[in-house]
């Protein structure tokens, strides 16, 4: 019988207190693409979720159904936002983690204006 850490996949055994050292993944630049498109969601979707909470008036209706539509349709909103008018956190995050990959330098990052 095998335990399960010797049948775990060598990406999963080598972790440093519960995160994967495994960066892979990072060299495919269309996955570091999609990883800053979600990071910029999620920042976003804080952000607007920390905008909903400054209750600036008495609301007329509220309600944990109402709560969690708004949830909803913020996370939505903040996926779209992320996807066609991104904010540019994504692209920085895209950008810094590019750097340390060589074969990815000219593909992930936007070469600098003037």
């Amino acid at each position: 019988m095998t335990t399960p850490l010797a049948a775990a996949p060598q990406a999963l055994q080598s972790t440093a207190g519960g995160l994967s050292t495994d960066t892979s993944r990072l060299k495919n630049a269309d996955n570091l693409k999609k990883a800053g498109e979600k990071f910029e969601a999620v920042f976003t979707g804080m952000m607007l979720k920390s905008m909903r909470q400054t209750h600036l008036a008495e609301p007329l209706f509220d309600s944990k159904a109402i709560d969690t539509f708004t949830d909803m349709q913020d996370q939505r909103l903040a996926q779209t936002m992320a996807e066609h008018t991104p904010i540019g956190i994504g692209k920085a995050m895209t950008s810094f983690l590019a750097k340390s990959q060589s074969d990815l330098n000219g593909s992930a990052a936007d070469p600098p204006t003037s």
